[in-house]
């Protein structure tokens, strides 16, 4: 029991990949892009992940590209501060190991710690499962069949794994009711360093954040009202010109910069629920198994969470792969539920549906200014109360 196919170079992929071969395991990355992901949302990182990232020596990494800000903005139509609070609430909260980065950032350096002792098939992707009795048989689009003991998905919220191995996204897939789309621009003025600046209307709303090298995020999140969802770049643009085109604050100059971009990140706000996780030498982890949502902002830190414990699990066991995804899920499986349950309170607060949401929903921020407030509204949302086992000796892979 050696070889392990793992589909996704996200984050999840690359920390199992990294634990596995400490653990003396044969790890093989499939990823359907040709290239690593650039670009994309930022995301706050925080908690057990932080920890993991520790154990991998990736904290001078993470610190050097990450950010720090200072405070979360909400605006009126002239820019005008309505609410607001200071960032260092989290990093009280966290005992100080908390930091904002892109989320490609991330991933570009868990591959770094993989890259050349473990094989990554780049360009190509997983068409055809079939397990046997001494193994997974995979048809790869390009690469033809190949054969391995055990097969992981960590390939994301539409997981193709979850798909060909457990059954379609619509037995799985829970919609939150928003739609969530995030692009860069090059060279946007104002910039305001260091804040995370809030501006919405009643049911949608769009934030700006300031990147190094002179770029600039913007993330915007809206209420579903559309039975059928625009899937080329082109209807997606349409969509956002039509719910944001004179909303006030920046709003025609981000949508006048979103035509220029030539990437843009869409997609549904949405969770993955799941009985269970495994099925005979198949698992998944990460947004592939329980994906508690994007506005969670905690996506890739359970992500690698979820990585660390199934490697952690197989070596445990000896390779006993159902003895192992017993334990990984029986470990996680509470512990999981409830960030879920956090994240479906969550999903709203950004951008409320009326306006009497949006006000309460500022007066609950100004709030977090007030000492302690933070720690009773959201301490038991951001607290990671699980104790993460110490599988390998530190240091185990260098």
């Amino acid at each position: 029991m050696n070889s392990v196919l793992i589909s996704g170079v996200g984050i999840a992929g690359p920390t199992l990949a990294y634990w596995l071969k400490a653990a003396g395991f044969q790890p093989t990355l499939v990823e359907r892009a040709s290239t690593l992901r650039s670009g994309g949302y930022v995301i706050d990182f925080w908690g057990l992940g932080y920890t993991i990232a520790e154990r991998m020596g990736l904290i001078p990494a993470i610190n050097r590209d990450g950010y720090h800000a200072q405070e979360f903005r909400i605006v009126d139509e002239a820019g005008h501060r309505l609410a607001g609070f200071g960032i260092d609430v989290f990093a009280e909260l966290t005992n100080g190991k908390y930091v904002t980065l892109q989320r490609s950032d991330l991933s570009r350096m868990l591959f770094e710690r993989i890259s050349g002792c473990v094989e990554a098939i780049f360009g190509d992707e997983i068409i055809l499962v079939e397990e046997k009795p001494d193994g997974v048989e995979v048809q790869l689009k390009h690469g033809g069949r190949r054969r391995f003991d055990l097969l992981i998905g960590a390939d994301g919220l539409h997981s193709a794994v979850r798909k060909l191995a457990f059954g379609p996204p619509t037995q799985f897939e829970r919609h939150l009711g928003y739609i969530v789309a995030a692009f860069e621009a090059p060279g946007y003025r104002p910039r305001d360093e260091d804040v995370y600046l809030i501006y919405g209307q009643p049911g949608r709303m769009v934030g700006r954040f300031t990147l190094r090298d002179d770029r600039t995020l913007f993330l915007l999140i809206f209420a579903e009202h559309h039975s059928v969802l625009p899937e080329t770049p082109a209807s997606q643009k349409a969509l956002l010109r039509e719910i944001y085109g004179g909303d006030g604050w920046e709003c025609d100059q981000m949508l006048a910069e979103l035509e220029r971009t030539g990437e843009l990140y869409f997609d549904t706000v949405s969770q993955i629920r799941m009985p269970n996780w495994s099925r005979g030498r198949i698992a998944l982890i990460g947004d592939a198994a329980f994906c508690v949502s994007l506005l969670a902002g905690q996506g890739a830190a359970l992500a690698m969470i979820s990585a660390y414990v199934l490697a952690g699990e197989l070596a445990m066991a000896g390779g006993r792969y159902s003895e192992a995804f017993a334990t990984y899920e029986a470990r996680l499986k509470s512990y999981i539920g409830r960030k879920q349950r956090g994240a479906e309170r969550f999903a709203g607060a950004l951008a409320p549906r009326t306006r009497w949401g949006m006000l309460f929903r500022n007066v609950v921020v100004r709030s977090f200014s007030i000492p302690g407030v933070a720690r009773l509204a959201i301490g038991r949302d951001i607290a990671d109360e699980l104790e993460l086992p110490d599988y390998l000796a530190p240091g185990a892979m260098k």
